[in-house]
């Protein structure tokens, strides 16, 4: 999928939270509604069948409680996206990132092949499965790890064993870490801890521009991949270092044109957000621009990163640029990081400071980032609200995702008429957030004094509670938004009329 992700560190955010957020878009021309759900154990198939490959993989009779972020319309699978589980582990699935020929060569994806001629024939050939992909991932892996770490190796085991038809990144979370795998052909793999004090953002290209053999063959702090991987590029001569230290981004990675248009871009717009006066971002004398291949993959802010910063990041037009679609720049010459195709935005956040049940708030925003408004919820839950998880294909402005899409249809053909009442409308949704997460913080540990003695009470029914009142506050901001921006576009149709009637 064409998606952009933002890692922040504990000592990089603004509360000492794990911060993990990614735009999970669909491919030009195409949209797919979502919806905010929870998966229990009973619900989690004991053998899964992917959609897309028909690979068929026996799970573990295990499964933790998690959420998800699935398609709304059956018929292309799962496609879960990003979760957290009842224990506090969340993980967003995938980046798409691409490796070059030669990488692709020496381990080729692992493709579905659709059976040829007819059975109980002798030109009959049966059908070959593929290996995993985006659809598989968070529902192979999620339910099963207690840690970032558990999560990297769960993965790695998968990507041996069963292979991907696909170049993907995936991202794993914790209250201590955060752990990015980047796949390499078919079969291989490696891993990065993201430095605690540094932020991380992926547009959709292979990352990763240093790597510790040693340490992953070693002690494995900070780094880890696939057991066989320095055979693995000794034997098919993919290291190209001359005078450096060795770089995957050179060895696995791309330097394609299309990088230039379609990521290099994303990663430029939003480290000069996060490092406004670190480097030069313009001009002759400028470090990096929109076609540089040097951006670094991991870097320390100038400030702590905020929940809002990263929504802001994601929801990056090029503005003050001049590449912004909607001024009068160089329409359509970078992709924009927001962008009308995304489908939703999923942040978690991962509280230290926090009683176990209450450390986790998935923040999600459905539509184009430009125009909609992240929501915060209590992920400790066994259900979510009907406003959030009731998605279908068809427009319904009765739940989340398609009011947001509304909005954002109506506000970007009216941009500056509108943009004042989305920006309201922004400031709000997010301000009154925060202030019933507060309130339900600070109330928590005497609900639960209480819940010892009435067994009615729990501590995910304390958060479903939580969550149905910010849902309410949520309905009401969103229902006031589209009714201005409704007004607004109406009073400028192109068949108005200045005259009354007399």
């Amino acid at each position: 999928m064409p998606c952009t992700t933002i890692l922040v560190g504990k000592k990089a955010s603004y509360d000492g939270s794990t911060l993990v957020a990614r735009n999970d878009d669909s491919p030009s021309g195409s949209f797919m509604p979502k919806k905010f759900t929870v998966i229990h154990p009973d619900s989690q198939p004991k053998k899964y069948r992917s959609v897309i490959s028909h690979v068929e993989i026996e799970l573990p009779d295990n499964p933790l409680r998690y959420t998800a972020l699935p398609n709304a319309v059956s018929g292309e699978g799962v496609w879960a996206a990003c979760g957290v589980n009842e224990l506090n582990v969340s993980m967003t699935a995938t980046e798409t990132i691409a490796s070059n020929e030669r990488v692709l060569g020496a381990d080729p994806l692992v493709e579905y092949a659709p059976a040829k001629g007819r059975k109980n024939t002798n030109s009959y050939v049966p059908e070959k499965a593929g290996g995993i992909g985006e659809e598989d991932i968070v529902t192979i892996v999620l339910p099963y790890i207690k840690s970032a770490r558990e999560g990297v190796f769960r993965l790695g085991e998968l990507l041996k064993i069963y292979g991907t038809y696909e170049m993907n990144a995936i991202a794993f979370q914790d209250e201590n870490e955060i752990w990015w795998l980047e796949s390499i052909g078919g079969h291989h793999w490696m891993a990065r801890r993201v430095p605690d004090d540094c932020y991380v953002v992926a547009p959709n290209q292979l990352g990763l521009d240093t790597f510790d053999f040693d340490d992953a063959f070693g002690e494995k702090k900070e780094y880890l991949c696939s057991e066989d991987l320095r055979e693995f590029i000794e034997d098919n001569h993919l290291d190209l270092t001359l005078c450096k230290a060795f770089s995957p981004r050179d060895t696995f990675g791309t330097h394609s044109d299309l990088d230039h248009i379609y990521n290099t871009p994303r990663a430029w717009v939003a480290q000069k957000y996060f490092n406004p006066t670190t480097s030069r971002w313009t001009g002759d004398n400028a470090d990096y621009t929109p076609l540089s291949d040097n951006i670094p993959w991991c870097r320390v802010p100038e400030k702590k990163i905020t929940v809002e910063d990263i929504k802001w990041a994601l929801s990056n037009h090029y503005q003050n640029t001049p590449y912004d679609p909607y001024t009068n720049g160089v329409k359509e010459l970078y992709r924009p990081i927001g962008i009308s195709r995304t489908d939703v935005l999923a942040l978690v956040q991962i509280r230290p400071y926090m009683p176990k049940e209450l450390k986790a708030i998935e923040w999600v925003a459905f539509g184009s980032n430009v125009f909609n408004t992240f929501v915060g919820f209590y992920a400790n839950i066994t259900k979510t609200p009907k406003y959030l998880s009731n998605t279908t294909g068809d427009v319904d402005s009765h739940n989340f995702y398609w009011a947001s899409r509304l909005l954002g249809v109506i506000a970007d053909a009216h941009f500056k008429r509108c943009l004042p009442n989305i920006d309201h409308y922004q400031t709000a949704v997010m301000a009154k957030n925060h202030a019933l997460i507060n309130k339900f913080d600070k109330e928590f540990a005497d609900y639960m004094k209480d819940a010892e003695n009435d067994s009615e009470k729990s501590d995910t029914l304390f958060c479903e509670k939580a969550n149905e009142e910010i849902t309410k506050m949520l309905i009401e901001q969103t229902t006031k938004a589209l009714n201005k921006v409704v007004y607004n576009a109406s009073c400028v149709m192109k068949n108005s009329f200045s005259r009354s009637d007399a």
